[in-house]
């Protein structure tokens, strides 16, 4: 059966774990997830003076790492649907002194409000599954990206080879839940929500597929950390 991926669900449970958001990243993924960033930004940097778009931002670390990659040059927009993440990233914002060059907003990723051809990177970081209609979403991103500009997915996908795929499989199914549940306690079951989601959303070359439906060309993916996560490129 397929899980619940309505707005309103999907709202109120990042909503509710949005407090805790942060440090259960950096906790069950063993801070991994901050390298995969940090690659992310390394293979689709920032080039001129164009602005950037982060969607589904949530607390906004890639929009962050975009900010520092242009060092502070570039207007970096940062959009999620959940107002209870963006105050968090908005209080990370201010901690590093940084005014109007990052803005969040409260916004949906299958309606985003820019217009077209505007940015010179589009990007989203583990947020393109929680959209309700991947293909609205990989479109609108690819409406307001610029000309010859980059969409960026970054998003957790599954290990191919074995043995490790089996060790992680069970650890993401059976332990990441009910750690992530005992620390961070959510009415939505957010992190059985997790390896239930991305054991739906498609990856590899389906999801390549799919952003090619969107209409960008050159579209190419890459493995992070033995499979565990991967990042979509594709140009407007």
């Amino acid at each position: 059966m397929a899980i619940d991926k309505s707005g309103t669900r999907v709202r109120q449970m990042f909503s509710e774990i949005a407090g805790n958001y942060d440090r259960m990243n950096h906790l069950l993924s063993m801070n991994i997830d901050k390298y995969w960033r940090w690659r992310t930004v390394k293979i689709v940097p920032p080039t001129g003076d164009s602005p950037i778009l982060d969607v589904c931002t949530g607390t906004g670390d890639l929009a962050l790492a975009y900010y520092k990659a242009a060092g502070g040059k570039v207007q970096v927009e940062a959009t999620d649907f959940c107002p209870e993440m963006l105050e968090v990233g908005e209080v990370k914002k201010q901690k590093l002194g940084i005014n109007g060059q990052v803005r969040f907003q409260e916004a949906d990723t299958q309606h985003l409000p820019f217009e077209d051809d505007t940015f010179q990177i589009v990007s989203v970081a583990f947020g393109l599954r929680n959209v309700a209609d991947t293909d609205l979403g990989l479109k609108e991103m690819a409406r307001v990206c610029r000309p010859g500009g980059k969409v960026a997915v970054l998003e957790f996908s599954q290990p191919r080879y074995q043995p490790f795929r089996g060790v992680y499989q069970f650890y993401f199914k059976n332990i990441l839940p009910r750690v992530g549940q005992a620390l961070a306690r959510n009415k939505q079951d957010a992190y059985k929500y997790l390896p239930d989601s991305v054991g739906e959303f498609p990856h590899g070359e389906a999801l390549a597929e799919r952003m090619r439906g969107a209409g960008l060309k050159d579209v190419f993916f890459k493995p992070f950390t033995f499979g565990v996560a991967t990042l979509y490129v594709g140009t407007k």
